[in-house]
């Protein structure tokens, strides 16, 4: 089996049991994006590979918000494989820094690696597949899809960010709908204008329904 092969059985085995928006088709979906951007953006493809596969291996939000497990368990997972120790502090470095975490945060690295793994990533979280995951992680926490009471914050600190339960609703302003403006490659720029009219158009129909106007 190849470097890749062993990363996706790892990645499956380690997933198996994991919540629907953050799964191995999650996961998968990523990896493909990936690699159709590096492609364009003439990436190193190993270094994407296995970054996109290795991404969520423990998210946070999972592990009462510990960010340290992931790359972790990514790092102890390829010191069983045959990768340069510069390899490996790449693409750990590109896991330690892919996640949103409020979008206030800069990121320690800068390669073209980083911003095709983190653009795939975030590219999963717009359009239908971000609608379908958000409503699927808020069900899972139990949180309300809409209180026109409750306003969405858009100053959150990175804490703050990370313990919200507002609505569901809510996160589209909080994140999804900032997504568009913060891809760094000219691919996923492309790529996420469709998907961001796309979520436009839900909540416009989403709240002519809530409504009862339409």
């Amino acid at each position: 089996m190849t470097l890749i092969d062993n990363t996706i059985a790892f990645v499956k085995q380690e997933l198996a049991n994991a919540e629907g928006g953050h799964d191995w088709f999650h996961i998968e979906r990523v990896w493909k994006l990936a690699q159709t951007i590096s492609k364009e953006e003439q990436a190193n493809s190993l270094i994407v590979e296995l970054a996109a596969l290795l991404h969520d291996i423990a998210d946070s939000k999972f592990n009462n918000g510990d960010e340290t497990i992931g790359p972790k368990k990514a790092l102890d997972f390829l010191n069983t494989q045959d990768l340069s120790d510069s390899d490996k502090e790449h693409v750990i470095q590109i896991i330690e820094n892919i996640s949103f975490k409020g979008g206030k945060e800069t990121s320690e690295i800068d390669t073209i690696e980083f911003k095709v793994c983190q653009d795939a990533d975030r590219m999963d979280a717009i359009g239908a597949i971000g609608i379908a995951r958000a409503f699927n992680y808020g069900g899972f926490k139990n949180r309300g899809l809409y209180d026109p009471s409750i306003t969405p914050n858009l100053n959150m600190t990175k804490e703050e960010y990370k313990k919200s339960d507002a609505p569901t609703i809510n996160h589209f302003y909080e994140k999804l709908l900032l997504l568009k403006d913060q891809m760094h490659t000219s691919t996923a720029k492309t790529m996420a204008e469709q998907r961001d009219a796309f979520m436009r158009n839900f909540l416009d129909q989403f709240y002519a329904e809530f409504s009862g106007t339409r």
